[in-house]
């Protein structure tokens, strides 16, 4: 893409280890822990209007994140929260996406890795919606994923750890590559997991069904969207999905801080017509991110 704008090469400012660096000196060493081993976890946070949307549960999950990584981040929450702050003003942002990060670096090289320094930097650019916002109120296509989600007895699932979505990125560019914009990923015992980067949800009769969360990210944004569809007096049902299923749901939609919620308009051949239980949805979610937000009325 010839407009493409590297992320390395960028004016601004990220906080990098405590302070706030030149967005072109936030660099770390080939040799990092993290680069070869995938020793990092990271957040993915949208501020709307300068606020950074339940900023504090994205910094404990990364916490805890590190934690299943068995690595300390050595700073505190609040330290980091205020950080997260720093970017997005230092930056001139308001409506943006924010990325902190905490990796092993180079001090050891290898499998073990007790020995490695941790890094921590947060980042902040301006990223508007996941997918074309014409595509996104029409629903978008996507296609079944070869890789599954990994046994929690394999891989640290409840992790928002990078090495996990290597295959994410394997399974997004094929969807692309067949014309879809993402992928629909199975857990390894077959069952609908989740997207390469949001949880699903399926609807049928007016009841909403969303997959069991036991092996990949239960979503900040899908436990917000439950309780906006709950307060709204739709009904939450979490449980197993079997791909057989699919083509008897009427609606589908995804979530994530990246995708916010977004319709789904075909898996496969199966389609799908975002309609009421959908745009209410979005429409409160939006409602729900915005800094002095009023309640939206029920139709």
């Amino acid at each position: 893409m010839a407009d493409l704008v590297p992320y390395h090469d960028r004016d601004g400012f990220i906080w990098f280890n405590g302070r706030l660096s030149p967005w072109r000196e936030a660099n770390l060493h080939v040799l990092s822990h993290a680069l070869h081993y995938g020793s990092a976890v990271f957040e993915g946070e949208r501020a709307y209007g300068g606020e950074i949307y339940k900023l504090n549960e994205h910094t404990e999950r990364l916490f805890e994140s590190a934690r299943v990584l068995e690595f300390e981040v050595p700073y505190t929450v609040e330290k980091i929260n205020t950080a997260c702050r720093e970017v997005v003003t230092a930056n001139n942002l308001v409506d943006c996406y924010v990325r902190p990060i905490a990796w092993r670096g180079s001090e050891q090289m290898g499998v073990a890795a007790q020995h490695t320094k941790v890094h921590v930097a947060v980042a902040a650019w301006d990223w508007g919606s996941y997918f074309p916002m014409e595509e996104r109120l029409k629903g978008i296509r996507i296609c079944s994923a070869k890789y599954r989600r990994p046994d929690p007895a394999t891989a640290p699932s409840k992790a928002k750890a990078a090495g996990l979505y290597m295959i994410c990125t394997i399974e997004k560019h094929r969807a692309e590559r067949l014309g879809f914009a993402d992928a629909l990923m199975l857990d390894y015992r077959g069952y609908v997991a989740e997207c390469t980067g949001a949880n699903v949800f399926l609807i049928k009769d007016g009841v909403i069904h969303t997959p069991t969360p036991d092996c990949f990210l239960d979503g900040i944004t899908r436990r917000t969207v439950i309780g906006l569809a709950e307060k709204r007096g739709y009904e939450v049902i979490t449980r197993v999905i079997k791909p057989d299923e699919l083509a008897s749901f009427s609606e589908c939609f995804i979530t994530g801080t990246a995708a916010e919620v977004t319709p789904v308009s075909a898996i496969d051949d199966i389609e799908y017509k975002p309609g009421t239980i959908c745009e209410t949805l979005l429409a409160d979610y939006m409602a729900e991110v915005q800094p002095n937000k009023t309640e939206v009325a029920a139709e």
